[in-house]
């Protein structure tokens, strides 16, 4: 605290913004005036805990104002405040505001007692479990996403709402010409703000390409260890969309836009295990190891629950179609692009991994590392046999991944490891706000057609919001 607050005095820090993971991936925050800073870091920040028990529209789901907040946990009636804790090593400077200071918290009841609902700490939770079994975790980031020109910013008071009109956008390049040089060098002005934010809140980029869509584009990280990747993934989205949007420019991170022409976007998570510092998929002799091929079953024995993390709304099941580099069904392949888990490297290679091809880019990352841990790790600690890889991913008779956000919380809702891994009272909790944003949904589009195409209710809940 000594180091982070001499930190903030010798770069004339102004204000500190303490931000924490709302249940949706979404950071809210307070800023703090750098004098107050000191007796922020010891006593917390409080703000409503009300902003838990909201769906994608900024809706209250549960009753808060009932005995129990409609959840059967006092502490939360009458909307009582919640405490953000700072964790002093997520410390950054952000390098598109003025003079201001950021930190990632933790959350707490004012008595000190951890919140149930604090995302992150969940995928704490999760890390210790794998390290008593003697395991780290190991993510590496690869996020398509859409970056367009704003015409019209729709900030008319008849525009505002929950959720509000999303903006009117033009493309940066007409797409289709995937890695194509002309095609990124239009995107580049807006990457390069991005690059110039990302380098300067030391975040661990690779790459950035011009992906087949219309005014899509896709960075790649480094590999980092579970939590640390984690927050990285939450900040790069926020720092996208806050630095560009200064510019003129709209990010989305949502799956599949209600725009013509344009192409659905995915996160690909690559995750292995380490063990002793070293990775624990690797084997001198075959493509994974006897460890990787258990958690690479767990993986498929839960894929179907595990979706509802991963693609955690109505938008994100537009994404699953044939012969289109998303996956479709619950399977495996080698280096194969057209399935839901993709093993690459092999005997020997050090970067041997998992790829889980399911993710949309705007699902909360500590809620899919979670759940991805959960999952492998009980097919490890079940001893579950991995089946043969599927060479035809479009024509398998596997089972298809959930369909529909509603089918992929009947999964959840019944999935027993799952349950335990997150615990049923945050399961209960998350399938409640995710059915309330179905509702919402069900009641809006109840007269549509083809339940493939994105709707009008999508773009404006999703767009703007992720």
């Amino acid at each position: 605290m000594k180091e982070l607050l001499k930190e903030i005095k010798s770069r004339k820090i102004e204000t500190v913004r303490f931000s924490f993971a709302d249940q949706h991936g979404i950071l809210r925050s307070k800023s703090i005036a750098a004098a107050e800073v000191p007796a922020a870091l010891k006593s917390g920040v409080g703000f409503p805990s009300s902003l838990l028990f909201k769906d994608t529209s900024n809706k209250t789901v549960f009753p808060v104002f009932t005995p129990g907040a409609g959840i059967g946990m006092p502490e939360f009636e009458g909307a009582a405040d919640a405490v953000m804790v700072a964790d002093p090593a997520t410390f950054r400077v952000l390098p598109w505001a003025h003079r201001t200071g950021w930190l990632l918290c933790d959350l707490r009841f004012p008595n000190g007692k951890p919140l149930p609902f604090d995302t992150r700490a969940l995928l704490k939770d999760a890390l210790a479990k794998l390290a008593r079994a003697g395991y780290g975790f190991l993510a590496g980031l690869e996020v398509e996403f859409h970056i367009f020109r704003i015409t019209d910013a729709r900030l008319r008071p008849e525009d505002a709402g929950q959720p509000g009109s999303p903006p009117a956008v033009e493309l940066l390049n007409t797409g289709y010409q995937l890695l194509s040089e002309a095609r990124f060098d239009q995107l580049e002005p807006a990457l390069e703000i991005l690059r110039a934010s990302f380098t300067g809140l030391g975040l661990p980029l690779r790459s950035f390409e011009c992906e087949f869509g219309p005014s899509q584009a896709e960075i790649t990280l480094s590999a980092q260890e579970g939590l640390a990747a984690a927050d990285t993934m939450l900040l790069l989205r926020s720092a996208a969309k806050q630095a560009l949007r200064r510019h003129g420019y709209h990010v989305t991170f949502m799956c599949r836009p209600k725009l013509p022409n344009v192409m659905s976007s995915g996160w690909h998570l690559h995750q292995s295990l380490l063990q002793g510092g070293k990775n624990a998929f690797v084997s001198g002799k075959d493509f994974l190891s006897p460890t990787g091929k258990k958690f690479l079953a767990g993986l498929l024995e839960h894929g179907r629950a595990s979706a509802a993390f991963a693609t955690p709304t109505i938008n994100g099941y537009k994404r699953y179609r044939p012969y289109s580099l998303a996956p479709e069904r619950v399977i495996w392949g080698r280096d194969s692009r057209g399935a839901m888990l993709r093993v690459l490297g092999g005997a020997g290679d050090p970067a041997t991994r998992i790829e889980n091809r399911i993710g949309e880019p705007g699902a909360n990352p500590y809620l899919y590392f979670a759940s991805q841990i959960h999952c492998g790790m009980d097919g490890i600690h079940s001893r579950l046999a991995l089946g043969e890889a599927e060479k035809t991913p479009y024509e398998s008779k596997a089972q298809l991944l959930p369909r529909s956000l509603k089918e992929a919380i009947e999964h959840l809702k019944a999935s027993k490891v799952l349950r335990e891994g997150m615990g049923s009272v945050f399961v209960d909790y998350y399938c409640r706000i995710k059915e309330a944003e179905i509702e919402r949904f069900n009641l809006a589009n109840k007269d549509a057609g083809d339940d493939r195409e994105v709707s009008e209710w999508e773009h404006r809940e999703y767009f703007d919001l992720l």
